[in-house]
């Protein structure tokens, strides 16, 4: 699916409620409750009293607002109709989680600058009005939304909603030039898998399985669970510690654990109990707010646990080194555990990125909550095992690491990920302009034509609602993706030999999926052809 197609639907309504709103503003309020609409420095208003009858009862045409609503074509007009009285907020006990949690607040309170009051504090205002609603037994609609909000008159800024929907098409716009660009690099294709790095031969119905291990932490109340893909021979030097992302669980990442292992890595996964699969599924009963970046430093705090345990012998004996290895906010926590830590000023480059919601570049939500968050100081690596690499899948920290953020990360190898479908972590600027303060030879960036965030995840039976994803989210073939991170994972990783080759910057071919291999000079070329 071509990305424009894939948010072209997510700004139609609101096109067709301002258009409608326009055409039907030519007649003055005759009530009370006003929707003030502000247009290139004019102020229309709207009757919200006949808005509200009108998408009652549209043959109506004593309704003023009803007579211009019928300039409209039928299909505009329906879709007003239905937009004005379609819940907005179904899941009423996770609605209520979501906007009681920082990101969710975040963006109510800056709705407060495209609909306001004549009072200050209008985002505050819209988060009580919501919540207040959300408790009631009626659905909760636009309409209901507005007459609800105790102002006697409301104000939607179009320009700022016509801003915003103009900055998410440009961020559009800017992924498929870039994917359009990448193509054009000189690129040597690979269509199969290095065969000195396939998985190990596997007696007949061998299947391998984790072996689930505890570990007491001081940090926690209860012991760390981890799983643990014992390698299969021939057995390489180093292993693989592996942290999936927020709401994710080494489940879903055991196609990779597994395919490590088999490639000779021993693989450590750690489940993180803040944000794994079990709380999205309490998220979704609206038993609790969704998990956020408050759950980095406890994440931390495991690696550096973990890490010291295999070095002191309190973990089966894997290697002499480990490499770092984490899906979204586990890439970023890989990075972190690493050595790297945010530049200062981020609260101000936050300031800055948060005015208006951040529909271009939502990880920014979990990177402006950072401030609010206590980190641990970089660990000094005594008592625990070196770091051999990192490796982050859709990772982020473009606000956290401006310039050359990622200098204390040259001496680690980095492989970094990305997908020209992902929407939640753009690959340009969360990957490839991270990936260019990255100076060590043997550190690769990776982007997948047609991945997404979540092309990663590999779901099974069982799994909560709230990942019955579609092909905008999920990617295209996610199978195929995986299978070919799998294999070029396995590349980098037998590249870190000294005596191993550096893995040549390509194009790699997994049945229909294409992904893009590049080194720091190649990336560099990318990025011109960007700037030009």
């Amino acid at each position: 699916m071509p990305l424009r197609d894939v948010v072209s639907n997510r700004f139609r309504s609101l096109f067709v409620l301002l258009t409608s709103v326009l055409v039907g503003a030519g007649s003055p309020a005759k009530a009370a409750d006003q929707l003030i609409v502000r247009l290139d420095g004019f102020s229309l208003p709207i009757d919200i009293g006949q808005l509200e009858a009108w998408s009652r009862d549209p043959s109506v045409r004593s309704n003023d607002l009803g007579v211009w609503f019928e300039l409209l074509d039928p299909r505009s007009r329906e879709d007003l109709r239905r937009l004005m009285r379609t819940p907005i907020l179904e899941e009423r006990d996770l609605a209520l989680q979501l906007i009681q949690s920082w990101a969710g607040r975040q963006v109510l309170e800056e709705m407060g600058a495209l609909l306001s009051t004549d009072q200050s504090g209008s985002g505050v205002l819209l988060v009580n009005t919501l919540r207040g609603l959300l408790q009631r037994p009626e659905p909760v609609t636009p309409l209901s939304l507005l007459r609800a909000v105790p102002a006697p008159r409301l104000t939607l800024e179009v320009d700022e909603v016509l801003a915003l929907a103009q900055q998410w098409r440009r961020q559009v716009e800017r992924q498929g030039q870039a994917l359009r660009q990448l193509r054009q690099l000189p690129l040597p294709l690979t269509p199969t898998p290095n065969p000195a790095l396939a998985p190990a031969h596997l007696p007949a119905g061998a299947v391998p399985t984790p072996l689930v291990l505890q570990l007491a932490v001081t940090h926690r109340p209860d012991p760390l669970m981890i799983e643990l893909w014992e390698a299969v021979a021939p057995r390489r030097d180093a292993y693989v510690l592996v942290m999936p992302g927020l709401g994710s669980s080494g489940d879903q990442l055991a196609w990779l654990a597994r395919g490590l292992a088999e490639r000779g890595y021993p693989v450590l996964v750690i489940n993180d109990p803040s944000s794994d699969d079990d709380v999205v599924r309490q998220l979704l009963d609206g038993q609790r707010p969704p998990p956020g970046a408050e759950t980095l430093p406890a994440r931390l705090a495991d690696v550096e646990a973990v890490l010291k345990a295999e070095q002191d012998g309190q973990l089966p004996p894997l290697g002499s080194s480990a490499v770092l290895l984490g899906h979204s906010l586990g890439g970023l926590a890989a990075l972190m555990a690493g050595g790297a830590r945010p530049v200062a000023g981020l609260e101000h480059r936050c300031k800055r990125a948060m005015k208006g919601i951040p529909l271009n570049n939502l990880s920014w939500l979990l990177q402006c909550q950072l401030p609010e968050v206590p980190l641990p100081e970089v660990g000094s690596g005594d008592g625990r095992d070196p770091v051999a690499a990192v490796v982050s899948f859709n990772g982020f920290g473009s606000l956290l690491w401006p310039g050359r953020g990622l200098n204390r990360l040259n001496g680690t190898p980095l492989l970094m990920v990305g997908g020209g479908l992902d929407l939640v972590t753009p690959p340009v600027g969360e990957q490839l302009e991270l990936f260019l303060q990255h100076h060590n030879p043997r550190s690769r960036l990776v982007m997948v034509e047609g991945g997404s965030h979540f092309s990663v995840v590999r779901l099974g039976e069982g799994n909560p609602a709230l990942l019955q994803l579609g092909q905008e989210l999920v990617g295209v073939e996610p199978r195929q993706v995986q299978e070919l991170l799998l294999n070029l994972t396995a590349d980098f990783l037998g590249s870190l030999d000294r005596s191993a080759a550096l893995l040549p910057s390509q194009q790699r071919l997994q049945g229909t999926v294409r992904a893009y291999v590049l080194d720091r000079a190649a990336a560099r070329r990318w990025h011109r052809r960007l700037d030009g």
